[in-house]
């Protein structure tokens, strides 16, 4: 059940229609919009869940041709929906849903646009709580910016945005009196949506809060990949202790009886974190960047790879938030040494030292680090987009 959805045994009957009858051409798509692929799903799928976990006893998919094998694909997870052909406008359509339910009503009818997928059952359930005392309701958003009337490219005037709403779909309506009133329409008319229809018989129509996530799907970037403001990475590393090598560790040279081997300085802690920003931002690993073959790398300084990371984290839109890191050994001891790893990761990330967090642990004696056979290092970066 989705979040929000109420109970099944306090549920109110209900039927559907999505009008799923456009082509979407401003959208930009390669097949109609409401058969184009949208968070992972097809945009019909959204609203055929949405009302599948609300309980909707039919639901009437009206689509341009109900042969279509994308849209009985689409369908046919969910018994309780049929498809229906629509007509030539979105009112006829509506009407062909309406009919198409007319042998067996609940009473109740949600009519909806297939272009609106984010239907979350709150708007929903506000809908049919308003039908208990009114023939129509209809979700709606209050308008926050000024108004101006528009006439030949130049302001005519202006108009009460307090008196203004947003209209979305659904729209709920006692099913035989929005039957009646699409069936009593002047067809030389074209209707803007089904309050008008209802509104034109005679009916009251009470308003409701709307939802912003039912905006309209129209143009081809509202189905772009939304870039997620915070992203996370984590990254590991391990290289074993030998003689007569150089220990650096967190960027910084350390004295010790031994050091870390590698191809390049084999500094664990740059190159955990190396693969925490390069994960978070989706770039594969440090071997894809840093081939542990590649003669140029030999003996190389980690803060190259760090510093990569980071330009190609700047280059995806991402900056950095803060890294947290663990090096796990028993020797040498991290605390006389951490605040001058802060310090130049910090230098290396172009960050204040505030963001970074070094910390050490043991494995109590246990395993190769307990053992003073070989280091290692886990990290964690958090990168936000720029507008975050």
């Amino acid at each position: 059940m989705l979040d929000g959805a109420p109970p099944s045994s306090t549920r109110s009957p209900f039927d559907a229609i999505i009008v799923a009858g456009g082509q979407g051409l401003r959208a930009g798509q390669p097949m109609p919009k409401q058969f184009a692929i949208w968070r992972g799903k097809p945009v019909l799928a959204h609203s055929l869940s949405a009302f599948g976990e609300s309980g909707a006893a039919r639901i009437i998919v009206v689509v341009p041709d109900p042969a279509d094998e994308m849209a009985q694909a689409i369908a046919q997870p969910f018994p309780m929906a049929a498809l229906v052909k629509g007509g030539e406008s979105r009112r006829e359509s509506v009407l062909a849903g309406l009919e198409a339910l007319e042998s067996c009503p609940t009473g109740r009818v949600l009519i909806h646009d297939a272009a609106r997928p984010g239907l979350r059952p709150a708007v929903i359930q506000r809908l049919l709580e308003a039908l208990d005392g009114e023939t129509g309701a209809i979700p709606v958003l209050p308008v926050v910016d000024s108004i101006a009337v528009a006439r030949d490219g130049l302001m005519a005037g202006t108009a009460r945005r307090e008196e203004l709403r947003r209209v979305q779909t659904p729209q709920a309506f006692r099913f035989g009196e929005i039957l009646a009133a699409h069936r009593a329409w002047d067809i030389t008319r074209e209707a803007g949506d089904d309050a008008q229809v209802a509104q034109a018989a005679g009916h009251e129509v009470r308003l409701v809060e709307g939802d912003e996530a039912l905006r309209k799907l129209t143009f081809a970037e509202d189905f772009s990949v939304t870039v997620p403001s915070v992203r996370i990475g984590t990254g590991f590393d391990v290289h074993r202790l030998g003689a007569g090598e150089e220990l650096w560790l967190g960027g910084i040279r350390i004295d010790h009886s031994s050091g870390l081997v590698g191809h390049s300085d084999a500094d664990v802690a740059l190159h955990a974190l190396t693969d925490a920003i390069l994960g978070a931002v989706g770039a594969g690993d440090i071997g894809q960047h840093f081939s542990p073959v590649d003669p140029r790398w030999r003996g190389a300084a980690s803060d190259q790879f760090l510093t990569h990371a980071r330009q190609l984290a700047k280059t995806a839109g991402y900056r950095v938030g803060n890294v947290d890191i663990t090096i796990i050994c028993e020797a040498p001891k991290i605390g006389p040494h951490r605040e001058a790893m802060v310090e130049r990761i910090a230098q290396i990330l172009e960050i204040s030292p505030s963001q970074v967090s070094v910390k050490a642990t043991t494995t109590e004696r246990l395993g190769f680090t307990g053992r003073d056979e070989g280091i290692a290092a886990q990290a964690v970066a958090t990168m936000l987009s720029g507008d975050a």
